[in-house]
């Protein structure tokens, strides 16, 4: 059984920050219904353990930052909060969710092991500085609108909120904003984000978004999103953040840039034998 979250922090952090093997964040978008979210968690935990990949299951209780009001968002806190309990304990890994403001960072720091601030949010400081303050691993996600070296200054404030010599940090590329309705993945990003002294994560469903295309909601390329990934392996990424969803087309949340779950065998297959070839270089 994954031992609570307080007690596994140190442990799972050794493992993301060992740069030793390839690790992956994935999972549906937002939490729809728990027999769905279970099976998504148990196929990648079957695959990541074939392949000696280290596993962080994620779905979002609630998703704040929605283009149209009347999407989907989740659960809510408490309800999601529970569900994402239950799925740890019958899945056996750590569980990754994203919190939205200050109050809701308590709670899920009691309940999950990785603390994700969405990418819209990077430069508020007190939802930073509370996260980094519980002692979780904390993803910070780079802001759409952000250079890579602009990150230097919200882990400059995670850093001066950290209890220890140095905070438990994820930094995530999750693409930028290049003209109306477009992001670009820029791989330049990777290495300038791995100066930072950090484990460099890539978020290669968000980065083939293509926000507020379909009118009230996002659209999204998700063909190039293997592409993408597999740039982002040569390039050093240490981790991966992929979402997915067996059936990308009816889900309630993000699935124009899903990757269908029957494909993440092959890809996360082919993305470690890239890895082996490659090694981390970041």
């Amino acid at each position: 059984m994954w031992p609570s979250p307080e007690r596994s922090a140190a442990r799972l952090w050794r493992a993301l920050d060992s740069r030793k093997r390839l690790f992956l964040i994935a999972g549906p978008c937002v939490l729809e219904d728990e027999a769905t979210a279970l099976r998504i968690g148990l196929h990648l935990r079957r695959i990541c353990h074939r392949l000696g990949i280290t596993y962080v299951f994620k779905a979002s209780f609630d998703k704040a930052n929605r283009s149209s009001g009347t999407s989907y968002r989740g659960p809510g806190l408490d309800e999601g909060l529970a569900a994402l309990g239950r799925l740890r304990k019958r899945l056996e890994v750590p569980v990754l969710t994203d919190v939205h403001e200050v109050a809701q960072v308590g709670p899920a720091a009691e309940v999950v092991d990785i603390l994700q601030i969405p990418a819209f949010l990077c430069r508020q400081t007190d939802l930073v500085t509370a996260a980094v303050a519980t002692g979780r691993v904390v993803n910070l996600k780079k802001g759409q609108f952000m250079a890579p070296d602009e990150m230097k200054s919200v882990v400059t404030k995670a850093s001066e909120a950290s209890s220890g010599p140095r905070p438990r940090l994820l930094l995530t590329e999750r693409g930028t904003t290049f003209g109306y309705h477009n992001l670009v993945a820029d791989m330049r990003s990777l290495p300038i984000l791995g100066r930072l002294g950090f484990p460099v994560v890539f978020d290669a469903t968000h980065s083939v978004q293509l926000p507020g295309a379909a009118g009230g909601r996002s659209g999204g390329q998700r063909e190039f999103a293997p592409v993408l990934a597999r740039c982002a392996v040569v390039a050093g990424a240490h981790g991966l953040f992929i979402e997915t969803h067996p059936e990308p087309d009816t889900a309630l949340s993000d699935g124009p840039n899903m990757i269908p779950l029957r494909d993440m065998g092959p890809l996360l297959s082919q993305l470690c034998r890239l890895r082996e070839a490659q090694g981390s270089r970041i």
